[in-house]
């Protein structure tokens, strides 16, 4: 089948494809933005809904009835233009925008369910933090929605907790674009008054500024599950940013530098680091002796938690190209998780990579 054929002349239809505790939060910040651009927007958004049973009623009924996501978004409302939906093709039908915030595990299949009932003219935008390897390289999940769907794909990144996010409080994100015609509508989409969104050139490096940093959530939490001080953790912090650059530049040379500087890659690392899950995790993992996966079980609700699952598929790509001396920070963090390599073993090995990069600074021309 094709691709509907829409007029370039009617609104731009939104389809929400995710509804966790992010996609609940956003729902509600572009439920309330259409309603202020009914010029622009269709004013109904459909929201796919993975359909689960919660309190003995399905979670689809229960949103559309009592407009709260009770499982993964509780004591916020969402506005009444937020449609439940549990079928993903109904969700995407004829949609112009749309906005994938699911587990990257299922992203393939879902792209390929809807890519027969989306509008001709339609464009995406991935809000999904991880990264996938394919080849011994890294694949952006961008690029799987653009090779699956045929669309321009941009995506949003950012120091963004969603419940703060969802209650309204002042954060910034950025959107990494190639076309910038598409990253002007998805601004104007998300863009309000407490959600400021700035856009940047470069796709690979806003994604993987927000995929990468969950790993440095994971040591965070592990510096304050050892409870040390903040300069310790400020160190730890200092050093994973240093080897995201070094991630980024190494797979994709043509990052921005300045795209570090966005919310996306500084801002996001400092958020996560101080209230991120990934940090929660981490600080439990060492202070209760039980593994991730229980953590997930009891902290999140059942959800997966991105920063292992990134560090894993990071692992696989420094492991395919026997980079583990170019990358000690991230394997390091996939030992602890995996080896039962001792927590402290982080602090011990950065510090003598800290050393080493002390020692550039006299052969410096400055």
């Amino acid at each position: 089948l094709e691709r509907r054929n829409m007029s370039s002349q009617q609104k731009e239809r939104v389809a929400l494809i995710g509804s966790g505790n992010w996609g609940s939060a956003i729902a509600k910040l572009i439920g309330e933005n259409v309603s202020h651009h009914k010029a622009t927007f269709e004013e109904e958004i459909k929201m796919w809904v993975y359909e689960e049973q919660v309190e003995g009623k399905n979670l689809s009924e229960i949103i559309n009835t009592t407009h709260c996501n009770i499982k993964y978004l509780p004591k916020v409302q969402l506005p009444q233009n937020i449609k439940a939906v549990t079928d993903v093709k109904e969700a995407a039908k004829d949609a112009t925008l749309l906005l994938f915030v699911v587990p990257h595990q299922f992203l393939q299949k879902i792209c390929r369910d809807v890519k027969p009932v989306i509008a001709q003219n339609a464009r995406a935008i991935s809000l999904i933090k991880g990264i996938e390897e394919e080849n011994g390289r890294p694949l952006l999940l961008s690029s799987i929605i653009e090779k699956e769907l045929g669309i321009d794909t941009s995506v949003l990144m950012g120091a963004n907790i969603a419940n703060d996010i969802a209650e309204g409080h002042f954060a910034e994100a950025t959107i990494g674009y190639t076309r910038e015609s598409s990253a002007r509508v998805f601004q104007y989409l998300l863009n309000n008054s407490h959600f400021r969104v700035s856009t940047i050139e470069d796709v690979p490096g806003v994604e993987l500024c927000g995929a990468l940093k969950n790993i440095v959530g994971l040591a965070a939490g592990f510096v304050d599950g050892l409870d040390l001080p903040g300069n310790s953790k400020a160190a730890i912090v200092r050093l994973g940013l240093l080897e995201i650059i070094k991630f980024c530049k190494h797979f994709f040379p043509g990052v921005q530098d300045a795209t570090f500087l966005e919310s996306c890659g500084i801002a996001d690392l400092m958020v996560t680091s101080l209230e991120g899950r990934n940090r929660k995790c981490a600080a439990a993992f060492v202070k209760t002796g039980k593994s991730f996966s229980e953590l997930e079980g009891e902290l999140l609700s059942g959800q997966k938690l991105q920063g292992t699952l990134t560090a894993d598929t990071v692992y696989r790509i420094i492991h395919h190209s026997t980079l583990h001396s170019q990358f000690p920070y991230f394997v390091t963090i996939y030992n602890i998780i995996h080896k039962k390599e001792a927590v402290s073993s982080l602090l011990h090995k950065l510090s003598t990579v800290s050393q080493v990069e002390s020692a550039w600074q006299p052969n410096s021309r400055y």
